[in-house]
């Protein structure tokens, strides 16, 4: 919405209305014709002139004020039409006449004081409409604002759409029959990955929400991040209560939308399978953000499907992260930084199914539903401790980025079992950018190339095509969820090296491409009596993405 015209409006009237008080001070005396092209003959007039091309009538206000003006120039006024002198009555002036129109001198400057004091209070008055004006202005401008009724609350609308295409090369490879879960598990496949909108925003004074809905399952959609908490709290600064993600590592927090690779390395997306938990998160940062914390309690019982826990026991866990931006270049904002992270959980799984006591995975890539490596549900499982290390080294367009997670099992009346892996990986920008840091959060940014895919504003106007960002990257990653327990467990041992490529048209949309080879072995694939398999994989895949 604009306001501008009226806003020219108010400035018209009131310089209008000054230049009535210039005119009436000056006691409406207009410049003849000889005055003005005589200037020299001024010399201590206070007479106001008028221009050559205007041919206002004297002691008219509408001939100054109007814009329409005359070529023809201004005749002195001590000639007739034909030339000649005046007659003998020019300048005369009716007593009467005189008499009548003559004003006090007090009464006139009573009148001016009181028009000077009317306008010191509509100028007032219009200083507080540009204001009116201007708040308006820019709630209509913000389209991220949402203003309901009388309520101060606010609403930003998001959303992400990630579609991918997977090819996998079963020809070269005819181990991987083994431990997938048939030939429907190898075929080429085209879909969504994730197709999700959300609202998150505030309510005053100092409560916060999200909520965000999938709806890449087809007809049947699940909420992800779904809480409402507070900010600006005393010690504890932020505290989030609903489903939100769980503080496991730096691959698991960081979003979807800034990752390097496709899909998640093996050890993230198996002991954080479907990352969000029903709970209760506290969130901290110092006042430099060198240092951020969360730390919370949750249920481990996944409830995005139905929206409910059902039981007797909660299988509750604690977790927390501690990060450190130990260097951070201002400088160059932000093209140099260092990060490390400790990360910890402790989890009571015990319960008569032993549901949340199973950890699998995929070979890095969206195979239609089997995974690669699984422990199946684990016996005996009394409570498991889980510790991650992290580490960022960020030099300009180059990163270096390493993780690595252990897990220890303790069960009852089995043999304890330890499941752990990791990975590390080099990115860098053939273009020139830099992979940007949330200091508060201790997570990636969102990259922003130097000039966009397509169309790109140019100098005095100009616009012509520009190529975007460019990415490579490559990555190995390990996991070992086997273990030389009595008996033997087999739940799984891989490793796998990527070599991506990744176009950024903008900063809310790019193309990403991977090539995956990989090798599985001691896998059971989930089926505790089975025979352990392997074999070797090659994987092709591609995404294309945009967020808003």
């Amino acid at each position: 919405m604009e306001f501008s015209s009226m806003r020219r409006g108010g400035s018209v009237a009131r310089r209008t209305l000054a230049a009535l008080v210039c005119l009436v001070a000056s006691g409406g005396t207009v410049a003849t014709a000889d005055e003005w092209w005589n200037p020299a003959d001024q010399a201590g007039s206070d007479s106001v002139l008028v221009s050559p091309e205007s041919t206002p009538s004297q002691g008219s206000f509408d001939g100054m004020l109007s814009d329409q003006y005359s070529a023809a120039p201004v005749r002195p006024i001590d000639q007739d039409q034909d030339g000649l002198s005046p007659g003998p009555d020019a300048g005369v002036v009716d007593p009467d006449l005189e008499e009548s129109e003559e004003l006090d001198d007090d009464t006139f400057e009573d009148k001016l004081n009181a028009f000077a004091e009317r306008l010191d209070s509509l100028d007032e008055g219009f200083e507080g409409l540009e204001e009116a004006l201007d708040e308006v202005d820019g709630k209509a401008s913000n389209k991220s604002l949402v203003v309901s009724g009388s309520s101060k609350s606010t609403m930003k609308i998001s959303g992400r759409v990630h579609v991918d295409a997977w090819g996998f090369d079963t020809d070269d490879d005819p181990a991987m029959n083994q431990f997938s879960a048939g030939p429907e598990d190898e075929l080429n496949r085209l879909g969504f990955r994730r197709l999700r909108f959300g609202v998150a925003g505030k309510v005053k004074d100092n409560m916060v929400y999200k909520i965000e809905m999938e709806f890449a399952n087809g007809n049947d959609s699940e909420f992800r991040d779904a809480y409402l908490g507070w900010s600006d709290l005393p010690f504890l600064q932020k505290v989030l209560v609903g489903n939100q993600k769980r503080p496991y590592g730096l691959d698991h927090l960081n979003s979807s939308r800034y990752n390097v690779f496709i899909e998640r390395p093996y050890v993230i997306e198996a002991f954080n399978e479907d990352a969000r938990r029903l709970g209760v998160q506290s969130y901290g940062v110092s006042d430099d953000e060198a240092w951020n914390w969360r730390y919370g309690v949750f249920n481990q019982r996944n409830v995005q499907d139905e929206g409910n826990y059902t039981g007797d026991h909660l299988q509750l866990q604690v977790a927390g992260r501690l990060a450190n931006t130990i260097w951070y270049d201002e400088t160059s904002n932000g093209r140099g930084y260092a990060h490390w992270a400790i990360s910890g959980t402790h989890a009571d799984v015990s319960t008569e199914d032993n549901a949340e006591s199973r950890f699998r995975t995929r070979p890095e890539a969206r195979t239609s539903g089997t995974r690669w490596l699984d422990t199946g549900q684990i016996d005996g499982t009394d409570y498991y401790n889980l510790l991650g290390l992290e580490g960022v080294v960020n030099l300009g367009s180059l990163q270096i980025v390493g993780e690595y997670q252990s897990n220890w099992i303790e069960r009852d009346g089995f043999e304890d079992l330890r499941l752990d892996g990791g990975y590390v990986y080099a990115s860098y920008f053939l273009t020139g950018e830099h992979m940007p840091w949330e200091r508060d959060s201790g997570t990636l940014g969102r990259p922003v190339p130097l000039e966009n895919f397509w169309l790109v504003d140019r100098c005095n106007g100009c616009r012509s095509g520009g190529w975007g960002a460019w990415q490579l990257a490559a990555r190995y990653s390990v996991a070992d969820f086997s273990d030389g327990a009595d008996p033997e467990f087999y739940g799984g041992e891989g490793q796998a090296f990527t070599a991506a490529m990744n176009w950024y048209w903008n900063a809310n949309a790019r193309m990403q491409f991977n090539y995956i080879t990989g090798e599985i072995e001691n896998s059971t694939v989930g089926d505790r009596a089975g025979a352990p398999v392997a074999g070797n994989y090659n994987i092709y895949g591609a995404r294309f993405m945009i967020d808003f």
